[in-house]
């Protein structure tokens, strides 16, 4: 059992070097982000990037997973798998990006920016071009070539930040205070605003798809139509639960704009938006974790699954994934007075309040990520389909709800309750069909224990302020002790 956990954790390491390592490069523009910009201009970013996240979902239709699955499944038929899955995500998001382009004014006027339908365009080309880049991504993924797909990605996060650094540290900062030179009289102009944020995204985006150029030529197999009906038979029920997955995940950004806006006018509505979203970056520390260890875990996963003690492998690998993320919830809530300097400006520290929920809430998330490998081993994806739209339909329901009287702080809440109760199905609905011994002491316990020592020490360091960050300190190595001497003495 060890030589496949030290292989995951070997490659989890590598991969976060481009997720963990390259999102959280590309996370702390935030500081930059929130310090130049308004609240309310914030809340503009954050709503943009909401819609995102349902369309980079749409155009890749649960691909990816198709790809690890039909080439794992046969592995002779590895290239006709990743030819014809990339020749039609080429050609979906070749579509989508020119309605985008026809459509754009409407599009613009329908989001309540009609001065900014260059908006629409630079986000079709943004997210059309990082759907045909994911499939690339995934081979590289599935040939466990981990070094290429993090130069890859940190390449594509690099040039994001320095385009940021340059458009709005260096030509918006000098604009601002009257100094001005040729490189600023070239390439800035302040109409665009925010609109620099998009256009740094857009650069990087285009860099990344040229740099998997040598992967993309590789589709030369005859398309397949039958293997491709297949495939998507196999995927729509996970491209059903993505986007449900992203009204859990990102709808709350949306509804809170559309929900408010008629109570506190646009202006107060988008400063709301912008400080819920700036807040929720603090929350993403465990995501960005998430990410690096999906990254490595599901093709991880696959391969294992014939292996005789792969469902062990699979249970030991929730106790200490459940125990880094408890980790990180502990760390980030005892240091939180120092890091949330992370977001320079006072005017957003109003929302600090909804960091503890939304680090539980991403706790949960990443267990029901875990826990998911059960409906895509069997080929029972419906059950991640049914799932995910139950989670969709109380999500929409609460936010409903909660948002006209309790604002952002609605969206934290009902966020936090929909993953745990998608955690509670996945759970039942996986022991029942691919059961998996997941040691349910020590997860809950994992949890419980970061709770409880959290709020020992927020007492103790309210009474003892002097001694605050030697109480956070020896709050959160203990955690770790703790956990490390249980996983020792036990082998599940």
């Amino acid at each position: 059992m060890s030589n496949p956990l030290k292989k995951l954790a070997g490659q989890t390491a590598i991969y976060g070097l481009s997720s963990i390592v390259g999102r959280f490069l590309n996370y702390l523009l935030t500081p930059l982000h929130t310090a130049k910009y308004s609240t309310d201009q914030y809340g503009v970013i954050t709503e943009m990037y909401a819609y995102v996240a349902f369309l980079i979902i749409l155009l890749t239709y649960g691909m990816e997973t198709a790809y690890f699955r039909f080439s794992n499944k046969n592995k002779s038929e590895e290239a006709s798998v990743y030819s014809v899955i990339l020749k039609s995500i080429a050609s979906t998001s070749l579509m989508f990006i020119v309605l985008c382009s026809v459509f754009r004014v409407p599009i613009a006027e329908w989001l309540r920016y009609p001065n900014h339908s260059e908006y629409v365009v630079w986000f079709a080309l943004i997210v059309g071009f990082d759907a045909i880049s994911s499939i690339p991504l995934a081979r590289l993924r599935s040939q466990e070539k981990p070094m290429r797909f993090a130069m890859v990605n940190l390449t594509n996060v690099l040039v994001n930040i320095a385009l940021n650094l340059f458009f709005i540290a260096y030509c918006k900062v000098q604009y601002d205070q009257g100094n001005t030179n040729w490189l600023i009289d070239i390439f800035y102009n302040p109409t665009i605003g925010v609109g620099y944020v998009f256009i740094a995204n857009l650069v990087a985006s285009i860099v990344k798809l040229i740099m998997l150029s040598p992967e993309l030529w590789g589709a030369q197999k005859a398309f397949d139509k039958k293997l491709l009906w297949t495939m998507v038979l196999y995927s729509s029920p996970l491209l059903i639960a993505g986007l449900a997955g992203m009204v859990n995940e990102t709808l709350d950004r949306i509804l809170l704009k559309y929900l408010l806006i008629d109570a506190i006018g646009e202006k107060a509505t988008m400063s709301q938006l912008g400080i819920y979203g700036a807040c929720y970056k603090v929350s993403i520390i465990i995501t960005l974790f998430i990410q690096a260890f999906r990254y490595a875990a599901e093709p991880f996963f696959f391969s294992q699954k014939e292996e005789k003690d792969s469902r062990l492998v699979y249970a030991k690998v929730m106790n200490y994934f459940v125990g880094v993320c408890a980790t990180i919830f502990l760390g980030v809530m005892l240091f939180l007075d120092l890091i949330k300097y992370f977001i320079p400006n006072p005017e957003y520290w109003v929302g600090l309040k909804v960091v503890p929920v939304l680090l539980l809430a991403n706790v949960c998330l990443g267990i029901y990520f875990n826990q998911s490998i059960w409906y895509k081993m069997t080929d029972k994806t419906s059950y991640g389909a049914y799932i995910a739209i139950g989670g969709a339909l109380t999500t929409v329901a609460l936010n409903l709800l909660l948002i006209p009287s309790l604002g952002y702080m609605g969206s934290a809440y009902a966020t936090l309750v929909v993953y745990a109760l998608m955690v509670v199905s996945s759970y039942i609905f996986g022991q029942i069909h691919f059961p998996i011994p997941y040691n349910l002491f020590k997860v809950l316990g994992y949890v419980a224990g970061a709770i409880l020592i959290f709020w020992l020490g927020h007492y103790f360091q309210g009474k003892y302020p002097a001694a605050h960050w030697i109480i956070a300190t020896t709050g959160v190595l203990g955690f770790i002790a703790s956990i490390i001497l249980i996983e020792k003495k036990t082998t599940i």
